[in-house]
């Protein structure tokens, strides 16, 4: 939304994002520094692909970032997701590169995918849709023995990784939050590391199902429509999480704002003047619990849940 103008007016509405890098862009249009946040930035596939890397190392940066401590990579590849196929395969295999630099050096024997949204409601069902394209192996491993998966894949892995991967579905359907039914698994199966799946919310219409954030602090399912739900990560859950998340909707606050915000700077409006008409406006409050999404979401869902799938796969079976 709006932040801090020149004049040191602000708007009332607060920004609505689940992405790391769209609240560190707010400071940057301010001109402002953020202490205890590192971003850095770099380009692939002849600029088609912008690899983000923001880094909140203390308390402070934490504060000021609203977001845990810990590493946050944004890959955005608008491109190369409406490039087909092929391009789509560059942009899944750099997000599994990306997977692989969050998992540090550690080898991972046994993975949890747990694909969190509702598979009814096409912009939250991306979860579930990884699930489904995923090499599962936690049972065939444990059936056929080591060298299994080498002899299948006719290639040498650091680690036969045993997959499991569940869609623990959304409380309205199980009566559960998403982290009590991962506690169970988590007791019996005793991963290594935990991957959450999960559809988050935005602040720019451009990153919608174009970008891909990768953390180590885990996730709160919701927190970007205002959904909260208890945190999954490692204090939860007693394990490592990694967290993967697209962008599926954008607040409509955030849409009138901006569209009333570039009309008023055409008409020569100061900052100042912009951002007391935007505190003002009462009739916000109609769209304040409204969320837009794509209306080519179900294309471009059933294609990033497939390009996710496949950077997992790349990641812990190189295929």
């Amino acid at each position: 939304m709006l932040e801090k103008r020149q004049e040191g007016e602000a708007a009332s509405q607060e920004i609505r994002t689940d992405l790391a890098l769209e609240m560190r862009e707010r400071f940057a249009d301010d001109n402002v520094e953020v202490k205890g946040v590192v971003l850095e930035e770099e380009f692939r596939e002849e600029g088609k692909l912008r690899i983000s890397t923001v880094i909140i190392r203390d308390k402070q940066g934490a504060e000021a970032m609203k977001k845990p401590e810990g590493t946050y990579i944004t890959v955005e590849a608008a491109e190369l997701f409406s490039g087909g196929e092929a391009a789509q395969r560059l942009a899944g295999m750099e997000i599994g590169r990306q997977l692989k630099r969050l998992c540090g050096e550690k080898k991972i024997r046994r993975l949890l995918v747990a694909g969190l949204g509702n598979r009814e409601v096409t912009p939250d069902s991306l979860g579930p849709l990884v699930i489904d394209h995923l090499l599962i192996t936690r049972h065939l491993v444990r059936e056929y023995g080591e060298g299994f998966l080498r002899r299948q894949l006719n290639r040498e892995l650091d680690t036969e990784v045993e997959l499991s991967a569940v869609a623990p579905g959304v409380m309205a359907q199980t009566g559960m939050e998403a982290l009590e039914i991962l506690k169970g698994i988590v007791r019996e199966t005793k991963p290594d590391l935990v991957l959450v799946v999960d559809a988050l919310a935005a602040r720019s219409v451009e990153r919608l199902n174009t970008t891909v954030q990768l953390t180590d602090t885990g996730i709160c399912p919701g927190a970007g429509i205002g959904n909260n739900r208890r945190a999954i990560n490692k204090e939860s859950l007693g394990c490592p999480v990694i967290a993967l998340g697209v962008p599926t909707v954008v607040d409509a606050v955030t849409i009138v704002m901006d569209s009333m915000e570039m009309l008023l700077k055409t008409q020569g409006y100061t900052g100042h003047e912009i951002g007391v008409f935007l505190s003002g406006i009462e009739t916000l409050r109609s769209v304040d619990t409204m969320f837009v999404t794509p209306k080519s979401i179900d294309e471009e869902i059933r294609d990033m849940g497939r390009t996710i799938s496949e950077a997992v796969n790349y990641c812990f079976f190189e295929i």
